[in-house]
């Protein structure tokens, strides 16, 4: 690997000599701009404003604007100048353990290489140091024109440094939570934690980049001159989540399923019913259901309450049988009166007028 800068850690009066080599490396697919009438590509160069003259990288240099539009010009002599013991060194402030180092701060990976055979004994005691401590070192030094904040620790049996942003290059998290109140609850917990506990681990190295392979995928299919066909997605569309104890239910299923466990199958995390949105809107959901079951108990107890006692006749019914008798015995009695009258040749009594009848005659 190809070194980017050379230098020293300066480690109390220790000296070890490296090389600093980029760690990570960038696997993105670049793309050129193109002009679309003719397919050729476009450019950028590099023109002075005064005389409208293309330069070349040899006759530019660096310079500072001040507030008013002046140009300070700086060179790299200049920037070498400066009294900075960490121009050409990797100076160890402090051993702290790793756990104070927000990840936040992380920037930029190197690997520190010992530069020649004298540097290998003093490298390899700061790195067993490192390694007993479990500690990190915190360490200022200078790169591309600036000081710059560094952690190092150990990565297998190299020693690497990762760029640290300053403290105060780190905005505040004002304005970024949510402004209203939320409330969780526990019923909600704890299906997170069992969609926790069912997605597990994951081995870090089995991890790629589906889509840098879904764009070489498309670039070799273009050019063959073959035609790509997209790929149906059975991913829903995103929306709203309108109930969050059904997402997280059915997210622990699916998990699940993709293990080729049972819904059933636990490892110590509570696996709940799972019930979907539109099968509660179709059924009524569980009100319904529970005042479909109130309504049927009530039609029961009145319909209960409408039977009679065995051997017992209702009173509209007595009623009306009383009145039948009566009627019956009274038509009995009229007919017997008018047949004995009949037979003695007896007139039948006339009844006197009453005198207010007498006197309107």
């Amino acid at each position: 690997m190809r070194s980017i800068w050379n230098g020293a850690i300066s480690f109390g009066l220790v000296s070890i000599p490296i090389k600093l080599v980029n760690a990570t490396e960038s696997h993105s697919i670049s793309f050129r701009q193109i002009h679309l009438a003719d397919g050729g590509r476009i450019r950028y160069r590099k023109v002075c404003e005064l005389d409208e003259q293309e330069v070349t990288a040899a006759e530019i240099g660096k310079a500072y604007e001040d507030a008013d539009g002046t140009m300070i010009p700086i060179t790299d002599e200049d920037l070498a100048s400066l009294p900075l013991p960490t121009a050409k060194t990797i100076e160890i402030v402090a051993f702290v353990p790793a756990t104070e180092i927000d990840p936040l701060q992380m920037d930029a990976a190197y690997y520190l290489s010992a530069d020649g055979v004298p540097a290998a004994k003093p490298y390899t005691l700061l790195r067993e140091a490192l390694k007993r401590s479990q500690k990190v070192a915190v360490a200022k030094y200078a790169l591309r024109g600036r000081e710059r904040l560094g952690m190092l620790r150990v990565v297998d049996d190299v020693i690497a440094m990762h760029g640290l942003l300053w403290p105060d290059e780190i905005r505040a998290t004002d304005g970024v939570a949510p402004e209203s109140g939320v409330t969780v609850r526990d019923a909600e917990l704890d299906l997170a934690d069992a969609l926790m506990a069912t997605l597990g681990e994951v081995d870090m190295d089995t991890l790629h980049d589906d889509y840098r392979e879904a764009v070489e995928t498309l670039i070799a299919s273009k050019a063959s001159g073959e035609a790509l066909q997209p790929a149906a997605s059975d991913e829903p569309g995103g929306g709203k989540v309108i109930d969050l104890i059904a997402a997280l239910e059915n997210s622990v299923r699916a998990a699940k399923e993709a293990r080729g466990e049972e819904p059933g199958e636990a490892e110590g995390a509570p696996v709940a019913k799972v019930t979907s949105l539109a099968g509660r809107k179709k059924s009524g959901g569980t009100g319904a259901k529970k005042k479909a079951a109130s309504t049927a108990t009530s039609t029961g107890r009145k319909a209960a309450g409408k039977k009679t006692t065995p051997g017992r006749t209702p009173a509209k019914k007595t009623t009306a049988r009383s009145a039948t008798k009566s009627a019956t015995k009274k038509t009995a009695a009229n007919t017997a009166a008018k047949t004995a009258k009949s037979a003695t040749g007896a007139k039948p009594a006339v009844r006197k007028a009453s005198p207010k009848k007498r006197a309107s005659a």
